[in-house]
């Protein structure tokens, strides 16, 4: 089991693991500008991974889907500094600097940043703050997000276009978006958010394109995912049930002996093939 201590703030986290982790949040509602202080980490996104190493800086996009692998050095921990940067924020700067998006944002989700001294510098500006006994206030907090919002556009200008749109996600296609994003243990109204539509009118064309129900479907495709992980690949049922998208080792062993009629330890010689698609069929 992970060993976790982390540091939450208004919107900065300091994050401290002494164990391999895949803990992190799935839905990435801000923008999120880190540096990993030791150890390496992946994210998994959009059907990519993104590995960072100690000293290693990232961007990653509002309103995301995304995992997290994170691994300490041998005999170390695994650190990192996020700074959650909000739309309340945002707001402010667009207002106080006449900043706006000009165009659609054409970059990448995740960014992998070039080291800059004036990101280290911000960087190295928030230990003694992270290392203090008491909370930082509300209002230095503040100061150090606006301050990362303004060292990124003077390094990166292009992330203005992300930063400062401020709209919904768009409308998405369905089929495409679902199949990508299936192992994602998030609510319904999320998927619906994120595909551009209201919850009522994510179930509706979803039933029209599957032919079931969300649910109903997500843990079939969970399912088949964990049978085929156990038996053809070998994994183990305790790391299988969260790559797959449960949260729960007691539901999702549940879910499998009434799907398959075997449970996820005994799967190595039962049941086969067909019987696993007759099945998920009924």
């Amino acid at each position: 089991m992970a060993q976790k201590n982390s540091t939450s703030l208004p919107h900065i986290l300091y994050s401290c693991y002494s164990h391999k982790s895949s803990e992190g949040e799935q839905f990435v509602p801000d923008h999120i500008f880190g540096y990993t202080l030791s150890g390496s980490s992946d994210l998994h996104q959009e059907g990519k991974t993104y590995h960072f190493n100690e000293g290693d800086f990232r961007f990653l996009r509002r309103n995301q889907l995304a995992k997290y692998t994170k691994r300490p050095p041998t005999g170390g921990e695994y650190r990192s500094i996020s700074i959650a940067i909000d739309q309340e924020t945002l707001r402010a700067i667009s207002m106080e600097h006449n900043l706006h998006a000009s165009k659609p944002y054409e970059g990448e989700n995740v960014l992998k940043l070039e080291p800059s001294l004036l990101l280290k510098n911000f960087i190295d500006s928030l230990t003694p703050y992270l290392n203090a006994t008491s909370d930082l206030s509300k209002s230095i907090t503040e100061l150090k997000v606006k301050e990362a919002v303004m060292l990124l556009l003077q390094t990166y200008p292009e992330l203005k276009d992300a930063l400062f749109d401020f709209s919904a996600p768009g409308k998405v296609d369905l089929e495409a978006y679902m199949h990508q994003h299936y192992k994602f243990n998030v609510d319904l109204s999320r998927f619906a958010y994120l595909t551009g539509r209201s919850l009522a009118t994510f179930k509706r064309d979803f039933e029209r394109i599957f032919h079931t129900s969300p649910n109903r479907w997500l843990q079939q495709q969970r399912l088949k995912d964990a049978y085929y992980l156990i038996k053809e690949k070998g994994h183990r049922v305790s790391d299988v049930y969260l790559d797959v998208g449960f949260k729960d080792l007691s539901h999702f062993s549940f879910a499998f002996k009434k799907a398959f009629g075997v449970a996820p330890s005994k799967v190595a010689s039962e049941p086969s093939p067909v019987a696993v698609n007759a099945a998920l069929a009924n």
